[in-house]
């Protein structure tokens, strides 16, 4: 977790992710969980992403790539709200439950809802997460297709963007 930022502090943060194009909301999102401006990864990708583009990634471990394709996803997602729209594939549950409480403190102060799908947790209580129908599912390869084969409404025929995160381990 980084450390909290003073005001002036979050300020020169969110006006710095300003200048790669994102919006106010997620700007200030960012610096109010401490980062003090846009790692490398995220000053290449997220004007990228925010064009519409396809991105790969490349950094290591710590560098902010969740921050690089979360903030364009969120910022896509308000400007066209919808639910399942999009879906975050990790290789490990404890991968994809930390990116899942990246979207959800992204996206706290813009309403996004999620769900997580990782083995391990009750399919039931999974399956009443997405009955709610959230904006972002993040999950394992396993537990998204138990889910696509076995829980009543749960498709991707609307997904506007899927991420494989570590697609070189899934």
């Amino acid at each position: 977790m980084a450390k909290a930022l003073s005001e002036s502090e979050k300020k020169a943060a969110a006006k710095a992710f300003v200048a790669l194009g994102v919006c106010d909301e997620l700007a200030n999102a960012a610096a109010d969980l401490g980062w003090k401006g846009p790692s490398e990864i995220q000053a290449q990708s997220i004007p990228q992403a925010l064009q519409g583009k396809d991105v790969i990634g490349l950094a290591q471990t710590g560098s902010g790539k969740t921050g690089a394709f979360a903030l364009p996803i969120l910022q896509e997602l308000l400007d066209s709200p919808q639910a399942f729209f999009a879906l975050v594939l990790s290789p490990t549950r404890e991968l994809a439950i930390q990116i899942a409480e990246q979207f959800e403190a992204l996206g706290s102060g813009i309403g996004v809802k999620t769900a997580t799908l990782v083995g391990g947790i009750d399919m039931m209580s999974q399956s009443i997460a997405l009955g709610k129908r959230p904006h972002v599912v993040v999950g394992t390869p396993g537990r998204v297709v138990d889910h696509l084969t076995n829980t009543k409404g749960f498709g991707l025929k609307q997904l506007k963007v899927l991420c494989l995160d570590e697609a070189d381990r899934l």
